[in-house]
């Protein structure tokens, strides 16, 4: 099994932000893999790409969801990850 890694991308104020953190942080301490979040308002790359699509969710860097965090989906994602990685 490989390292897993969740992002979420989110910015302050922002209530679907407080869902997704939520469902995020449930499913990484249940499933056993780090998250992290990034606010895009501290990067103007990140704020052009992602700014109507807050939160963005990425496993392993790549966009897996954005507006809502479907858990189920995400426990999936996370477990193709594993099984993917080196």
């Amino acid at each position: 099994m490989g390292a897993v890694t969740i992002t979420l991308l989110g910015k302050p104020g922002c209530h679907l932000c407080d869902d997704a953190r939520a469902v995020i942080d449930r499913v990484a301490r249940e499933l056993d893999v780090p998250w992290e979040e990034r606010d895009i308002t501290r990067s103007e790359a990140d704020t052009e790409q992602y700014w109507e699509q807050i939160p963005v969710t990425l496993v392993n860097g790549v966009q897996h969801d954005f507006w809502r965090v479907d858990e189920a989906r995400l426990r999936a994602a996370v477990a193709e990850a594993r099984d993917s990685a080196p």
